[in-house]
């Protein structure tokens, strides 16, 4: 368990915004037209306006906020956005100013909260003819005030997409005072987003960091550690395919999730 800091009694209110974004990236090999549609196709089903507004009413619930206003929108040919405003709520044993900064749960336990702040995501499906290379992107961004922490969102968030790459961001900006007049640049322990990551999630991916602490930024990317081909083929089997097309694919699709890891081409 990751512990807040000694509790504070502030002056008014926790007048800090804890911001984190992410880049989720899931990554498909389709090799010809025919797969190619299909795929933009699944991710516009899969990963529709609604289903989006879905997973941020979780995530509303998870860290603890109501939801004042949903906009969504389907886009054509694809994509989609999803915009909350969300306002922080009582929480269950409330009476502290510092954040329950712990490992949040994974999609199949969710509770419910939120306040003065925002959810968004937007989608981004696209495919390539000339690299055989489709890829979903998922821009989400979770920015709260007060004392509910979008970092209890990251489990849920990352198991409720095919996460083979995420790039992560947390910054906490702002001050609070306490009632003595101090000011507070924070008002949780953080070394590390992996902090806050559940035990398979962490087994699960491959990390770097990069933190700028004195600055309260913290950058995190994620890369799956384990290579399965038949994980990133659409419309075949592994078994379907020459043995010199199979290491042919699993070759780009490893550079292209190296690629998107890293951020620069290898």
């Amino acid at each position: 368990m990751i512990k807040p800091l000694p509790r504070l009694r502030l002056h008014g209110f926790n007048n800090l915004t804890k911001s984190l974004s992410f880049n989720i990236y899931d990554v498909c090999l389709a090799a010809d037209p025919s797969q190619r549609k299909a795929y933009i196709e699944y991710i516009n089903e899969t990963y529709n306006a609604q289903r989006l507004t879905d997973i941020l009413t979780e995530v509303a619930g998870i860290i603890g906020a109501t939801i004042l206003n949903v906009a969504r929108q389907d886009y054509e040919p694809q994509g989609a956005s999803v915009t909350m405003m969300i306002s922080e709520a009582p929480m269950a044993g409330a009476g502290t100013d510092t954040v329950s900064a712990q490992p949040g749960p994974l999609p199949e336990s969710v509770v419910t909260h939120l306040d003065k702040s925002h959810l968004t995501v937007h989608t981004y499906p696209e495919s390539n003819p000339a690299s055989e290379i489709a890829t979903f992107r998922a821009d989400i961004d979770v920015s709260t005030c007060g004392v509910v922490s979008p970092l209890r969102a990251l489990n849920y968030l990352i198991h409720s997409f095919e996460s083979d790459v995420v790039v992560l961001d947390y910054r906490i900006r702002g001050v609070t005072r306490d009632v003595r007049g101090r000011k507070h640049f924070k008002d949780h322990k953080i070394n590390s987003i992996q902090d806050f990551l559940t035990r398979d999630t962490k087994a699960a991916f491959q990390m770097l960091d990069v933190n700028v602490y004195q600055e309260n930024l913290f950058h995190t990317k994620m890369m799956l550690a384990d290579f399965d081909l038949d994980r990133y083929l659409f419309g075949v089997t592994s078994a379907e395919l020459p043995a010199s097309d199979r290491r042919r694919f699993e070759r780009r699709l490893r550079r292209e999730i190296a690629e998107l890891y890293y951020g620069r081409n290898m």
